[in-house]
């Protein structure tokens, strides 16, 4: 079985190019996309080509704005929206599905802003997710994906000098958020297979020409339950993929 996570910064937009060859490319069981920038039946519409497959989205009550949606093989025992807070629960930033041996949860978490004028947002945003997933992990193990706007450590990103505790994603607070998981029960999937690599990154921003020097950040991560990990055979980041400012992770199933 293969999950995909993908940040595809407007479904509209990148249905206009690649996405479907590509979709069929990476052959996943599960597709978790973040950022469709488009509410539940725009996002029903522009997918309604796909064959074989159910699709299930999560929108904002701002248009052209956040979301998330999950497109799966097999139909999910339950799929429910959001954490279940009213203060994050507007922006359509969390997509659950219920499979028989897992959760696979789908979150896009809030970005602190240019100006880190969401920063203290993020931290309360960081404490309730966690608390989620770890009652989700009362019933059986959790699989995590989604664009969590941080790099974890200095090698997750190609400048971490220039951008530690100066922007957003790579301030200590954010950090902290991350060691919340790896330190209570979550493995990053593709450090545990991976933990050397190097200037392997999933996102890029748009200006200077940063993907094509490969001047990014691995923002986007599946994380599991650590009882679940001896059930994964692999994890990639794949960043021939192209469409959006960042591109597909996955992990494998045994």
């Amino acid at each position: 079985m293969k999950l995909i996570s993908w940040n595809v910064n407007g479904i509209r937009a990148v249905a206009k190019k690649n996405f479907f060859e590509d979709f069929k490319t990476m052959d996943a069981d599960v597709f978790c996309l973040q950022e469709t920038k488009a509410q539940d039946d725009q996002v029903a519409e522009t997918l309604a080509k796909i064959e074989d497959y159910h699709i299930y989205s999560n929108s904002a009550e701002k248009k052209g704005y956040s979301g998330t949606a999950i497109i799966s093989k097999k139909v999910p025992i339950n799929v429910t929206q959001n954490i279940g807070i009213a203060e994050h629960d507007t922006e359509g930033r969390v997509l659950c599905a219920e499979y028989d041996n897992f959760y696979v949860v789908n979150v896009y978490v809030p970005n602190s802003g240019s100006e880190l004028k969401r920063l203290d947002y993020r931290q309360r945003w960081d404490k309730a997710f966690f608390t989620y997933l770890k009652t989700l992990e009362q019933s059986k193990p959790v699989l995590v994906c989604g664009d969590f706007n941080v790099a974890h450590k200095p090698v997750d990103l190609a400048r971490p000098k220039a951008n530690y505790n100066k922007s957003a994603g790579f301030m200590q607070e954010e950090i902290d958020g991350m060691d919340r998981y790896t330190s209570r029960g979550f493995v990053d999937t593709f450090r545990h297979f991976y933990p050397d690599v190097t200037d392997k990154y999933s996102w890029w921003s748009y200006r200077a020409g940063a993907r094509g020097k490969n001047v990014g950040w691995r923002i986007d991560y599946f994380l599991a339950s650590e009882t679940f990990v001896n059930n994964i055979s692999d994890a990639a980041i794949h960043n021939d993929v192209m469409g959006s400012d960042h591109c597909p992770v996955s992990i494998t199933l045994k």
